[in-house]
């Protein structure tokens, strides 16, 4: 009897002692699976003359990390045709969701960002605009390089010419992703996509979080830190041209991570 009571204290001092070195882990697990934290979703959307493939160094290390990834391919025929695209995407997620955009996406991101699945807002050296505004607008107010480097066809579309390419959208990437990015570029409809208005600005109501670019000659990086500031983002910045996602896809991929790991709903 001795020797049972003897083994009962032994094993509940073990019992305590285990509790305390494992509760701050116990403590964590609980936390990171409370119901309404964090994301596992995260839909990328690109800007103007580009692709999905924008994101092509980042999807596999968000994937890496256990993030379902979502890669939309807009139009760029009309915001309206954008936002239709970034809503059928969210439509067929589970949710909730980050929305991450990059240069004229977050445009697109700020009417699309009103969906209820979308649990915050990531922005990417892009346009962040107040209900009324345009890309154009905003661009027009804080010129930059690329302005004079762009070509329009005869139906109203916009090119980079590969000058500004080099020069001005991508001058920190080597030389064959730049003819890579000249040669991939999707025409933008300059009416009905970049001076189409915002209606609903989403970051009013949702989390933010913003990567300034502090070499950029597309979108000022004034005005970035401005539309950070507005929003109220969580942001960074990074010695990058227009295009971080390319140029710095660790540090990007880790700030993304972040936001999807802290965004609450």
């Amino acid at each position: 009897m001795r020797g049972s009571r003897t083994f009962g204290r032994l094993l509940g001092a073990a019992l305590v002692a285990a509790v305390l070195v494992f509760a701050p882990e116990m403590a964590a697990a609980a936390d990171h699976n409370k119901p309404g934290r964090g994301v596992n979703t995260v839909v990328l959307v690109h800007g103007a003359w580009a692709d999905g493939s924008s994101w092509s160094k980042v999807i596999p290390k968000l994937e890496a990390v256990g993030l379902r990834v979502v890669a939309v391919q807009l139009p760029l025929s009309s915001l309206a045709d954008d936002v239709a695209t970034v809503k059928r995407a969210i439509a067929i997620e589970e949710g909730p969701l980050l929305l991450v955009a990059h240069s004229y996406g977050g445009v697109v991101i700020t009417e699309a960002g009103n969906d209820p699945k979308v649990a915050g807002l990531l922005y990417v050296a892009a346009f962040a605009p107040q209900e009324g505004q345009t890309a154009f607008e905003l661009a027009t107010a804080n010129p930059t390089p690329i302005l004079g480097k762009l070509q329009q066809d005869q139906l109203g579309f916009l090119k980079i010419t590969p000058a500004g390419i080099r020069e001005d959208f991508a001058p920190d990437l080597t030389n064959r992703e730049q003819a890579l990015l000249t040669a991939t570029q999707g025409p933008t409809a300059g009416g009905d996509s970049l001076s189409a208005p915002v209606t609903a600005a989403a970051w009013r109501l949702k989390p933010t979080w913003f990567v300034i670019a502090a070499q950029d000659h597309v979108v000022s990086p004034t005005l970035q830190a401005m539309a950070a500031q507005m929003m109220n983002a969580t942001s960074i910045t990074l010695t990058s041209s227009h295009v971080p996602m390319l140029s710095h896809p660790q540090a990007v991929s880790s700030f993304i991570r972040e936001a999807a790991r802290q965004v609450s709903y």
